[in-house]
Protein backbone atom coordinates (compact mmCIF):
# COMPACT_ATOMS: atom_id res chain seq x y z
CA UNK A 1 0.00 0.00 0.00
CA UNK A 2 1.31 3.43 -0.96
CA UNK A 3 0.42 6.59 0.94
CA UNK A 4 1.39 10.17 0.18
CA UNK A 5 1.41 12.72 3.03
CA UNK A 6 1.40 16.40 2.06
CA UNK A 7 3.57 18.66 4.22
CA UNK A 8 2.97 22.40 4.48
CA UNK A 9 4.96 25.02 6.38
CA UNK A 10 3.51 24.62 9.88
CA UNK A 11 2.37 21.00 9.54
CA UNK A 12 3.18 19.16 12.76
CA UNK A 13 1.34 15.84 12.42
CA UNK A 14 2.74 14.69 9.09
CA UNK A 15 5.42 12.42 10.56
CA UNK A 16 3.02 11.17 13.25
CA UNK A 17 0.54 10.06 10.61
CA UNK A 18 3.24 8.62 8.39
CA UNK A 19 4.81 6.62 11.20
CA UNK A 20 1.45 5.16 12.25
CA UNK A 21 0.67 4.11 8.68
CA UNK A 22 4.12 2.58 8.28
CA UNK A 23 4.20 0.70 11.56
CA UNK A 24 0.58 -0.41 11.84
CA UNK A 25 -0.36 -0.89 8.19
CA UNK A 26 3.01 -1.59 6.50
CA UNK A 27 2.40 1.35 4.17
CA UNK A 28 5.09 2.84 1.98
CA UNK A 29 4.86 6.51 2.89
CA UNK A 30 6.14 9.36 0.73
CA UNK A 31 6.15 12.94 2.01
CA UNK A 32 5.37 15.68 -0.51
CA UNK A 33 6.43 19.28 0.18
CA UNK A 34 3.77 21.87 -0.59
CA UNK A 35 5.79 23.28 -3.50
CA UNK A 36 5.99 19.91 -5.24
CA UNK A 37 3.37 18.17 -7.32
CA UNK A 38 2.78 14.48 -7.92
CA UNK A 39 1.23 12.50 -10.75
CA UNK A 40 1.09 8.96 -9.39
CA UNK A 41 -2.01 7.32 -7.94
CA UNK A 42 -1.27 6.23 -4.35
CA UNK A 43 -3.80 4.30 -2.32
CA UNK A 44 -4.31 7.29 -0.01
CA UNK A 45 -3.32 10.96 0.18
CA UNK A 46 -3.29 12.54 3.64
CA UNK A 47 -3.53 16.22 4.55
CA UNK A 48 -2.24 16.19 8.13
CA UNK A 49 -2.89 18.33 11.16
CA UNK A 50 -0.92 21.41 12.15
CA UNK A 51 -0.97 25.10 11.36
CA UNK A 52 -0.35 25.40 7.62
CA UNK A 53 1.21 28.76 6.82
CA UNK A 54 0.68 29.75 10.46
CA UNK A 55 -3.11 29.73 9.99
CA UNK A 56 -2.87 33.27 8.64
CA UNK A 57 -6.04 34.69 7.06
CA UNK A 58 -8.07 31.56 7.88
CA UNK A 59 -7.03 28.01 8.65
CA UNK A 60 -6.21 26.34 5.33
CA UNK A 61 -6.89 29.46 3.27
CA UNK A 62 -3.30 29.77 2.03
CA UNK A 63 -2.55 26.06 1.79
CA UNK A 64 -5.23 25.57 -0.85
CA UNK A 65 -3.07 27.53 -3.34
CA UNK A 66 -0.08 25.20 -2.98
CA UNK A 67 1.28 23.31 -5.99
CA UNK A 68 0.71 20.08 -4.08
CA UNK A 69 -2.99 20.90 -3.72
CA UNK A 70 -3.30 21.18 -7.51
CA UNK A 71 -2.13 17.56 -7.62
CA UNK A 72 -4.53 16.63 -4.82
CA UNK A 73 -7.41 18.17 -6.77
CA UNK A 74 -6.44 16.20 -9.88
CA UNK A 75 -6.00 13.00 -7.86
CA UNK A 76 -9.40 13.47 -6.21
CA UNK A 77 -11.11 13.99 -9.61
CA UNK A 78 -9.74 10.58 -10.65
CA UNK A 79 -11.45 9.00 -7.65
CA UNK A 80 -8.38 8.95 -5.42
CA UNK A 81 -8.85 8.51 -1.70
CA UNK A 82 -8.09 11.58 0.47
CA UNK A 83 -8.02 11.93 4.27
CA UNK A 84 -7.82 15.37 5.90
CA UNK A 85 -7.31 15.52 9.66
CA UNK A 86 -7.84 18.71 11.68
CA UNK A 87 -5.96 21.35 9.63
CA UNK A 88 -6.27 18.92 6.72
CA UNK A 89 -10.07 19.03 7.09
CA UNK A 90 -9.92 22.82 7.10
CA UNK A 91 -7.86 22.75 3.90
CA UNK A 92 -10.34 20.39 2.23
CA UNK A 93 -13.21 22.79 2.89
CA UNK A 94 -11.20 25.83 1.78
CA UNK A 95 -10.26 24.00 -1.43
CA UNK A 96 -13.90 23.10 -2.12
CA UNK A 97 -13.27 19.36 -1.91
CA UNK A 98 -15.73 19.18 0.99
CA UNK A 99 -18.66 21.50 1.71
CA UNK A 100 -18.94 23.86 4.67
CA UNK A 101 -16.33 25.59 6.80
CA UNK A 102 -14.58 25.26 10.15
CA UNK A 103 -15.10 28.28 12.40
CA UNK A 104 -13.62 29.37 15.72
CA UNK A 105 -14.66 27.22 18.65
CA UNK A 106 -17.66 28.84 20.26
CA UNK A 107 -15.69 29.30 23.51
CA UNK A 108 -13.01 31.13 21.48
CA UNK A 109 -10.50 28.88 23.25
CA UNK A 110 -8.16 26.22 21.95
CA UNK A 111 -9.41 22.79 22.99
CA UNK A 112 -7.11 19.80 23.48
CA UNK A 113 -8.65 16.68 25.04
CA UNK A 114 -10.12 13.26 24.35
CA UNK A 115 -13.66 13.24 22.99
CA UNK A 116 -16.18 10.50 22.34
CA UNK A 117 -17.42 10.03 18.79
CA UNK A 118 -20.08 7.91 17.15
CA UNK A 119 -20.09 7.08 13.46
CA UNK A 120 -23.19 7.51 11.34
CA UNK A 121 -24.39 4.07 10.19
CA UNK A 122 -25.42 5.54 6.82
CA UNK A 123 -21.87 6.63 6.00
CA UNK A 124 -20.21 4.32 3.46
CA UNK A 125 -16.70 4.78 4.85
CA UNK A 126 -17.00 4.49 8.64
CA UNK A 127 -20.63 3.52 9.17
CA UNK A 128 -19.50 -0.02 10.02
CA UNK A 129 -17.89 1.18 13.26
CA UNK A 130 -20.34 0.46 16.10
CA UNK A 131 -20.27 2.01 19.54
CA UNK A 132 -18.24 4.84 21.01
CA UNK A 133 -14.82 5.89 19.71
CA UNK A 134 -12.50 7.89 21.97
CA UNK A 135 -10.19 10.13 19.92
CA UNK A 136 -8.17 13.27 20.83
CA UNK A 137 -8.94 16.71 19.43
CA UNK A 138 -6.59 19.71 19.37
CA UNK A 139 -7.93 22.78 17.62
CA UNK A 140 -9.02 26.38 17.95
CA UNK A 141 -11.16 26.47 14.81
CA UNK A 142 -13.11 23.23 14.72
CA UNK A 143 -16.76 24.28 14.75
CA UNK A 144 -18.27 22.84 11.58
CA UNK A 145 -20.62 25.23 9.82
CA UNK A 146 -22.82 24.99 6.73
CA UNK A 147 -26.21 26.35 5.75
CA UNK A 148 -29.31 24.31 6.53
CA UNK A 149 -29.70 23.07 2.97
CA UNK A 150 -26.15 21.72 2.95
CA UNK A 151 -26.55 20.14 6.37
CA UNK A 152 -29.79 18.46 5.27
CA UNK A 153 -28.11 17.17 2.13
CA UNK A 154 -25.17 15.76 4.10
CA UNK A 155 -27.56 13.90 6.37
CA UNK A 156 -29.76 12.62 3.55
CA UNK A 157 -26.76 11.38 1.54
CA UNK A 158 -25.09 9.69 4.51
CA UNK A 159 -22.12 12.06 4.26
CA UNK A 160 -21.88 12.71 8.00
CA UNK A 161 -19.07 10.42 9.12
CA UNK A 162 -18.74 11.23 12.82
CA UNK A 163 -20.63 13.15 15.49
CA UNK A 164 -19.50 14.25 18.94
CA UNK A 165 -21.37 12.64 21.81
CA UNK A 166 -20.74 15.85 23.78
CA UNK A 167 -20.10 18.82 21.51
CA UNK A 168 -16.74 20.45 22.41
CA UNK A 169 -16.66 23.33 19.95
CA UNK A 170 -20.13 24.36 18.74
CA UNK A 171 -20.17 22.31 15.53
CA UNK A 172 -23.62 22.36 13.96
CA UNK A 173 -25.50 19.08 14.45
CA UNK A 174 -22.50 17.84 16.48
CA UNK A 175 -20.59 17.07 13.28
CA UNK A 176 -16.98 15.94 13.77
CA UNK A 177 -16.30 14.65 10.25
CA UNK A 178 -17.86 14.36 6.80
CA UNK A 179 -17.23 12.71 3.44
CA UNK A 180 -17.92 13.71 -0.12
CA UNK A 181 -20.85 12.08 -1.93
CA UNK A 182 -18.78 9.22 -3.32
CA UNK A 183 -17.06 8.53 -0.01
CA UNK A 184 -13.55 8.97 -1.43
CA UNK A 185 -12.74 12.09 0.61
CA UNK A 186 -13.00 12.20 4.40
CA UNK A 187 -12.35 15.20 6.60
CA UNK A 188 -12.41 15.01 10.39
CA UNK A 189 -11.29 17.25 13.24
CA UNK A 190 -10.29 14.50 15.74
CA UNK A 191 -6.84 12.90 15.33
CA UNK A 192 -7.04 9.12 14.78
CA UNK A 193 -3.23 8.88 14.57
CA UNK A 194 -3.06 9.96 18.23
CA UNK A 195 -5.29 7.09 19.36
CA UNK A 196 -3.14 4.24 18.21
CA UNK A 197 -0.77 3.43 21.06
CA UNK A 198 -0.81 0.17 22.99
CA UNK A 199 1.11 1.81 25.85
CA UNK A 200 -1.71 4.24 26.57
CA UNK A 201 -4.40 1.73 25.69
CA UNK A 202 -5.97 4.17 23.22
CA UNK A 203 -6.49 2.19 20.03
CA UNK A 204 -9.75 3.47 18.53
CA UNK A 205 -7.77 5.38 15.92
CA UNK A 206 -6.71 2.09 14.39
CA UNK A 207 -10.34 1.11 13.87
CA UNK A 208 -10.96 4.36 12.01
CA UNK A 209 -7.88 4.10 9.80
CA UNK A 210 -8.62 0.43 9.05
CA UNK A 211 -12.10 1.38 7.90
CA UNK A 212 -10.76 4.15 5.65
CA UNK A 213 -8.04 1.98 4.11
CA UNK A 214 -10.43 -0.89 3.38
CA UNK A 215 -12.78 1.23 1.29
Amino acid sequence: MKVRVITFPGSNCDKDMGQVLQESFSAKVDYTWHRDGFSDLPDLVVLPGGFSFGDYLRCGAMAKFSVAMESVQSYAKKGGKVLGVCNGFQILTEAGLLPGALLHNRTLKYVCKDVDLVSDPKNPVVGNLPGKLTIPIAHGEGAYFADDATLDRLEENGQVAFRYKVNPNGSLRDIAGITNESGTILGMMPHPERALNSYTGKMDGKRILESILKK
